[in-house]
């Protein structure tokens, strides 16, 4: 509504008033405006470069740069260094840009030029930034600038010398004792990508060190053979190769490309990205001097102790490990569709696109814009022009497909193991910009890679890729109407239920389900599908409240306990009317499970009156938390019950399951151990709760194992940091209190936040940290029994011993290569197996959801859990055991 109607100007109607308000806070909101400085204003424009054609603004930008006045170096520099660290795709104009910086301006004589070229001062300006992410070792942008120095070692605006001790600066990193993978990564691939694109030169340098530099990567990549076994996108029970097919290894193909690029002398080099800085004339050294690096000493990696040590007396590095990163491949490169990563321009390009994944992050939709805008920075001809654009001046023989790149690059992000890069539901959120960007080319891309995908699942595609890819599908699929072709999968019913096809399609639907509801996803599938009930349940999910029934033997007992739970009860009354049922039970003599029976019953009835929403269960948990208690007393046989009646009750909708046992795990009816153990207790793969069938695993038994452990290591930590900060409270008031009397602070010691903590004399004067420390033993003692329970739960499934009533005979027979040959014919049984296989190796090397690895958890106790653990299976020659033990030991690092 405008306050200037006329209305509101008649006398006393206070429109004059409302008229002057709005004048004087348009007034105020004017002087509120805030004016860009003209640093600031250069600055924007230095970053903005290239928004219509970067190779003609270059001279003007360059001109308007040196025009400045006053002329600001740190803003130049500043501008440069944002623009490098954030728009990596424009990093050799900016190059370019320097290159025309670094030109004497006319009436310079060579010896002013030589000492105070604009180009010189910007560079000197820029290294220091450089130093700044070095020292805080922020890899993504110490890579970024390696780029950009390498395209100013070939403008020659940086000598060749000083750039070779830069790249060997990294390669020393390679060399330095007990190097943690993610750091030798991160050197490496600074030191492969700065030489990739400054090889050319380099290679025609005397004091050029490049073959060293190979060499040092190759040693260090060759010491690291057994990790990548783990992470391979594809799994293999039976070889140790880590050459795959269709997904490649970032190191090793880094090397591989580097080999090629220095038997050729970088000949290819110069076609593989822009160099836009070789359209000026060549520098005079005389006039204009290259610029020399500093020499560098790459830090050290910090280690995070929180200065806890287990009960063993050892400290615990909780720290994330990084694993060899193996990109899959969804399209064949022969065909020219998408980069081959093996060739220089195809690694620089999946680098840059992954680079620009991770950069815009915060920001999908900006990230979808520039994505399909990439060739605009490539050199002409590498991707496939737009439908109606004009044809390149000259052909570069790529003509690759710009969507399929890119679909393929994002999902080889996703499926990398033993985690993605970022969170799933930003991948797919990505991939849901990119198709209402253009629907056209993306659509179809899409298409093809979910085929694609699908196919590889019966080629050994790993299980936890398997349950990312059924994420991804439900999810994208519900973006946009459900709509896919069922029919084209309609073949594959004739493949036995738990075929990884299989699966992964009621694995999707049921996904599907969840974001939507059961007749609507119904209805999108053929109707071969539709009456198959081994595709999707007939039955809408939803609690199964075993006890509804009026005929029922039990009916009436559960009728008067949910009577006073839907009365709000107090849990001592319905206790005490549990007691009287279970007396009347004793009594009649014909119940031989009384106690089971009661609990079931009550359970039930509990779930019941919180079925109805989230928020309806949680506050009849909390209500009701002595009643639950007091079911779940201190045997485990009665929380066995308990986890029994939750997965009774709710069997029609399994997502609950899992919600219930989290919530169990955290008000500490049930402890993780407790979940862990029920899980190997009940597990029948994916035909549910059986009993009778092999013991298998499939995704629904790792969600609860996984969150059980996500409970036991998260409770370690909040312990760990509690204990943390009781202990600074406690040394900061004793040093206060020697303070006051005269003491000398500065004996006291300094390096008390980094020491094991331990039960000593200053604990026990502080009550509130004592009690801490004996919870964070307690909760130690709890996380290493789940841990022990796991290990133990899969010897059972893979390697039991002979005296153990459920064999599985086919956890020696699917790990072997004739078996995997005759997949075709595999029963159910026999592809549970393999995908129990899948699981293990995944709680080997996986990380949970809050990003915490239970690897470092298995290397602190690794002693004791292969103990425990492996006890059964001491001294077994048996195919499985050995197998077992040699995943253990590749994750716990046993293995070399």
């Amino acid at each position: 509504m405008s306050y200037d109607r006329p209305h509101y100007d008649r006398p006393h109607r206070g429109g004059g008033n409302r008229r002057r308000y709005k004048d004087d806070y348009d007034t105020h909101d004017r002087r509120r405006e805030s004016f860009e400085s003209p640093e600031q204003i250069l600055k924007n424009t230095i970053i903005k470069l290239g928004e219509v054609d970067a190779i003609q603004e270059l001279p003007r930008l360059a001109k308007q740069i040196r025009e400045q006045v006053p002329l600001s170096v740190p803003a130049i520099s500043e501008g440069i260094r944002i623009a490098v660290t954030e728009q990596p795709y424009k990093i050799p104009y900016y190059a370019a840009l320097l290159r025309l910086l670094h030109d004497p301006t006319e009436g310079e004589n060579a010896e002013s030029s030589t000492s105070s070229s604009l180009g010189k001062q910007v560079l000197e300006d820029f290294w220091k930034g450089f130093q700044g992410y070095l020292d805080k070792l922020a890899w993504r942008d110490v890579r970024q600038c390696i780029h950009f120095f390498a395209h100013l070692t070939v403008a020659q605006v940086i000598s060749i010398e000083s750039m070779s001790a830069l790249l060997q600066s990294f390669a020393a990193v390679l060399d330095e004792f007990g190097v943690s993978y993610g750091r030798g990564r991160n050197a490496a691939l600074c030191a492969i990508e700065g030489l990739i694109i400054s090889g050319a030169v380099m290679a025609k340098s005397s004091s050029s060190n490049t073959t060293e530099i190979i060499k040092t990567v190759q040693n260090y990549n060759d010491s690291i053979y057994s990790p990548k076994l783990l992470v391979q996108p594809a799994m293999s029970l039976f070889t140790e190769s880590r050459s795959m097919e269709n997904a490649d290894e970032v190191i090793d193909t880094g090397l591989f490309v580097l080999k090629s690029l220095d038997s050729s002398e970088f000949v290819e080099a110069s076609e593989s990205f822009p160099q836009p800085y070789l359209n000026f004339p060549d520098l005079d050294p005389t006039v204009s001097a290259p610029f020399e690096l500093p020499a560098i000493l790459v830090p050290p990696e910090v280690i995070e102790l929180d200065g806890l040590a287990t009960d063993a007396g050892e400290d615990a590095q909780v720290k994330k490990e990084d694993w060899p990163q193996y990109f899959f491949h969804l399209f064949d490169n022969e065909a020219c569709t998408t980069p081959d990563p093996a060739t220089p321009a195809g690694f620089l390009v999946r680098s840059q696109i992954l680079d620009t994944i991770d950069i815009f992050e915060v920001n999908r939709k900006e990230c979808a814009r520039l994505l399909l805008e990439y060739p605009k920075w490539c050199v002409p001809g590498t991707f496939k022009p737009k439908p109606g654009a004009p044809e390149p001046e000259f052909e570069s023989g790529k003509n690759w497909q710009l969507e399929s790149t890119v679909i393929e690059t994002v999902l080889g992000s996703l499926y990398l193991l033993p985690e993605s890069t970022h969170k799933t539901v930003y991948h797919i959120a990505l991939i849901t910009e990119l198709c209402k960007l253009s629907p056209s080319t993306v659509g179809p891309a899409v298409g093809k890679s979910i085929r694609r995908l699908y196919t590889a699942l019966g080629d050994g595609f790993d299980v936890e890729n398997a349950r990312r890819f059924a994420e991804w599908f439900a999810v994208h699929m519900s973006n946009f109407g459900f709509q896919w072709v069922w029919k084209e999968w309609l073949p594959d019913l004739e493949l036995s239920e738990q075929h990884p096809k299989r699966t992964f399609i009621r694995r999707a639907l049921e996904f599907e389900i969840r974001l939507s509801y059961h007749d609507r996803v119904l209805k999108t599938l053929p109707e071969p599908m539709q009456n198959d009930t081994t595709v999707i349940s007939d039955q809408t999910p939803g609690p199964a409240f075993e006890y509804e029934d009026p005929t029922h033997p039990h009916y009436d007992t559960a009728q008067s306990i949910l009577s006073l739970l839907r009365g709000r009860s107090k849990a001592n009354e319905v206790l005490s009317h549990i007691e009287s049922l279970k007396t009347t039970f004793e009594s009649s003599g014909t119940h031989l499970h009384v106690d089971n029976t009661i609990r079931s019953i009550s359970i039930h009835c509990l779930l019941s009156i919180g079925s109805r929403s989230f928020s309806h269960l949680l506050n009849a948990i909390e209500r009701y938390l002595p009643l639950l208690r007091g079911l779940a007393g201190t045997d485990a046989e009665s929380k066995q019950d308990i986890l029994s009646a939750v997965a009774s009750f709710w069997r029609l909708n399994r997502q609950m399951v899992n919600i219930v046992f989290d919530k169990l795990m955290q008000y500490q009816i049930v402890d993780p151990t407790d979940v862990v153990g029920w899980t190997f207790e009940n597990v029948g793969g994916d035909a549910h709760l059986s009993g009778m069938r092999p013991m298998s695993l499939s995704a629904f038994e790792w969600d609860l194992l996984r969150g059980a452990l996500d409970k036991a290591n998260g409770r370690v930590m909040v312990a760990r940091r509690k204990v943390a900060a009781l202990r600074k409270e406690h040394d900061d008031s004793v040093a206060r209190v020697k303070a006051s009397v005269g003491a000398d602070v500065g004996s006291i010691e300094m390096d008390a936040d980094v020491k094991p903590f331990k039960q000593d004399d200053s604990a026990s004067e502080n009550p509130q940290l004592t009690v801490a420390l004996k919870a964070f033993a307690s909760l130690t003692r709890e996380q290493k029994g789940a841990l022990a329970r796991t290990i133990e739960g899969f010897v059972s499934c893979l390697a039991p011993s002979p005296s153990v009533g459920r064999q599985n005979p086919h956890a020696e027979t699917v790990i072997t290569e004739q078996a995997w040959e005759t997949r075709v014919t595999w029963t159910a049984d026999e592809w549970n197996t393999w995908e129990t296989w899948g699981w293990y190796r995944h709680f080997c090397r996986t990380a949970s959801i809050s990003e915490r690895l239970y690897s470092p958890y298995l290397r602190n106790y690794q002693e004791t859990l292969g103990t425990v653990g492996f006890a059964k299976i001491e001294g077994s020659t048996s195919p499985a055991a050995k197998l077992m033990k040699k995943t253990w030991g590749m994750a716990t690092g046993q293995e070399s």
